[in-house]
């Protein structure tokens, strides 16, 4: 017993020693080939505004608490830490509780020896199903560790540094918005996407942004709204959450509404009588009139 021990003692000595080389390695090259700056902002900058595509997955927007979250995402922090480089970041998953996920993140400057610890937490509970099953779990845990990843490297690399990539992506998103016909355009564009892809009504579009028309939503509007589009995308949310509808509600309703007028037509048969439905109230816009948003605002 104690010959292994010593073995195991040995071999764990012999790991950390490897680990602690490598460290050396890697610290010394950083010192012999520093980073050049302004280099490493420059080609932030170039790869961020390659494409409208590249561009749109740099930020993100989420509603939190009545509010809405923007701010850089996970695919501009591996841009930034490419160019960045001689960094050293690893995110794995810590812990994973009955209700929770537990990622950590370590960002390491192997030139200023600076490190950053971060830990993310997710809940893996669902309000209507409970506990996630573990392909679920695995997503989420999938995602902790890209925004725990983030935190870790935007905690690490100097905050002008990260607001010109960020600026130049949102400049490259919106576009030439010149003149109010590539405005039109555009703002036409984006809204299309969430009425074709994501169930969305104008007036869906316009509560989000706080406009009474669309003739309100400008630049900023546009590159808001591109932000939750990738969000979404991305799976950081929903177009239920970010509309706040509920669709296992809605699916309820609607199922007990069906058997609702099944039940009176059955009762009906029963008597040899013509079940009455309910008449439903005529929501149509009629010229003059609005619903919900003044329509007739352009």
């Amino acid at each position: 017993m104690e010959e292994l021990i010593q073995s195991s003692d040995f071999s764990v000595s012999s790991i950390e020693a490897t680990e602690r080389a490598a460290y050396d390695v890697q610290i010394s090259t950083a010192h012999r080939y520093p980073r050049n700056v302004r280099r490493s902002q420059e080609n932030a900058i170039a790869i961020v505004s390659m494409s409208k595509e590249a561009a749109a997955t740099c930020s993100y927007a989420l509603p939190r608490g009545g509010t809405t979250i923007t701010g850089a995402s996970v695919h501009l922090a591996r841009i930034l830490a490419q160019c960045w480089g001689n960094l050293r970041v690893e995110a794995k998953i810590r812990e994973i509780t009955p209700t929770q996920i537990v990622s950590e993140a370590t960002c390491l400057d192997l030139e200023t020896n600076l490190g950053v610890r971060i830990e993310v937490r997710r809940s893996i509970i669902s309000k209507t199903t409970g506990r996630y099953n573990d392909d679920l779990i695995t997503v989420t845990g999938n995602a902790c560790n890209a925004i725990s990843f983030r935190n870790a490297v935007l905690s690490v690399i100097p905050k002008p540094v990260i607001d010109a990539a960020y600026n130049a992506a949102q400049n490259c998103i919106a576009g030439d918005l010149s003149d109010e016909e590539k405005l039109i355009a555009k703002r036409k564009e984006v809204v299309d996407v969430f009425i074709n892809n994501h169930g969305a009504t104008e007036a869906d579009v316009l509560k989000l942004t706080g406009k009474g028309a669309m003739a309100g939503i400008k630049r900023d509007d546009i590159v808001f709204l591109i932000g939750l589009l990738q969000a979404i995308k991305d799976g950081d949310t929903s177009a239920d959450e970010i509309f706040g509808r509920n669709s296992s509600t809605l699916k309820i309703g609607q199922k007990l509404s069906a058997l609702s007028e099944k039940g009176n037509q059955s009762l009906a048969d029963k008597k040899g009588v013509k079940a009455e439905t309910t008449k439903k109230p005529d929501n149509t816009i009629k010229p003059g009139g609005t619903l919900g948003f003044d329509n007739q605002k352009k």
